[in-house]
């Protein structure tokens, strides 16, 4: 019963497959590609970003981090952590790792939360096509109301996440 308790998600996810195949196998089947194809992304995806938090680990020093984005970095600090969010490309759950090392390492949650704000809402390639089709008076709009919303929930998790509740 206890290892029921412990895989209930799993085994709940189990029966709706079932479920699926045995009543609408057309969706089971749809179903089934997406997983499959979200799967084969991940085994694509997580082994070098493994690679990278481990390079991250060894070569970037603690005082680095504490320095660029940590505590006393300010307005350097934000700029840094926006500038990290913007540039790169890939899925969102690529940055959760990196933010992780990050968080071990020194930085601040406000510098964070901006860079995870950054990557998934304000990347500079996804500004240009943005502009190009939905014109640049909406991505300006856009840009400047996702930049304030990404740094006030930054200053307000900062208020509430201490250093000592991260853990090391």
């Amino acid at each position: 019963m206890n290892l029921i308790k412990k895989f209930k998600a799993p085994l709940l996810l189990v029966l709706v497959y079932l479920a699926l195949a045995i009543w609408w196998p057309d969706i089971s089947g749809r179903s089934n590609k997406v997983a499959f194809d979200y799967l084969r992304e991940m085994i694509l995806i997580i082994p070098p970003v493994f690679v990278l938090m481990g390079l991250l680990e060894v070569w970037v020093p603690k005082e680095q981090i504490k320095k660029l984005i940590g505590a006393g970095s300010g307005l350097k600090g934000f700029f840094f952590s926006f500038l990290m969010g913007t540039l790169p490309t890939g899925p969102l759950y690529v940055a959760f790792p990196m933010a992780g090392t990050l968080l071990q390492k020194g930085a601040k949650v406000s510098n964070i939360v901006i860079f995870l704000g950054a990557w998934a809402a304000i990347k500079i390639p996804q500004l240009l096509v943005e502009a190009e089709f939905l014109g640049l008076p909406f991505t300006a709009l856009r840009f400047t109301l996702t930049l304030t919303a990404v740094i006030i929930i930054g200053l307000v998790l900062e208020k509430f996440i201490k250093p000592e509740d991260i853990p090391q």
